[in-house]
């Protein structure tokens, strides 16, 4: 299970798999074994790098339907934490066609399967603007805000990189 951790402003790695019995926690690239017991509802026993420490965990509050909220009770204080597919961070991360004007990046390698606005269209706030499959999905890009396309900069059924312009936007005006 991949996850990306966010703690205030930061992002994290977080990935736990099992192989032959044995637990491993990845954090930001960095493996470690771990061992993870639930000793009542809601209280765990986490043992990292032969440190154990006690965990209460509760649901939190988020208003990112997308991420998971968490508040996380040691002894040494209480955190708040959220997790999310990385799938959705790496979406959300590729916004910035805004109101102010931008461009839509390609956040993954993959292929164009449609694209719903052209050059000259004026779209609101979280309009689907592009349609891209990568890894067997298929997944929706969107105006962060309303604006007009300036230029389209890929064609359907082509294939991109990371990073690739897909799409430029100016503020309406």
């Amino acid at each position: 299970m991949k996850r990306t951790l966010l703690i205030g402003k930061e992002t994290h790695e977080l990935e736990l798999t099992r192989q032959d019995g044995v637990l491993t926690l990845t954090w930001d690239g960095e493996a470690m074994p771990a061992d993870i017991v639930e000793v009542e509802p809601g209280t765990y026993s986490v043992i990292l790098g032969g440190s154990s420490v006690d965990v209460r965990l509760d649901a939190g509050r988020s208003n990112d339907p997308d991420v998971h909220s968490y508040r996380a009770t040691l002894h040494d204080g209480a955190y708040e934490f959220g997790l999310q597919d990385p799938m959705k961070a790496l979406l959300a991360a590729a916004g910035g066609a805004s109101a102010g004007g931008g461009t839509l990046s390609s956040p993954m390698p993959g292929k164009i399967v449609k694209i719903l606005v052209k050059e000259g269209d004026v779209v609101a706030e979280g309009q689907t603007l592009l349609i891209m499959e990568a890894m067997k999905m298929q997944n929706e890009l969107k105006a962060t805000g309303a604006g007009k396309v300036s230029k389209v900069a890929v064609a359907e059924g082509g294939t991109v990189e990371t990073g690739v312009t897909l799409l430029v936007m100016v503020a309406e005006g």
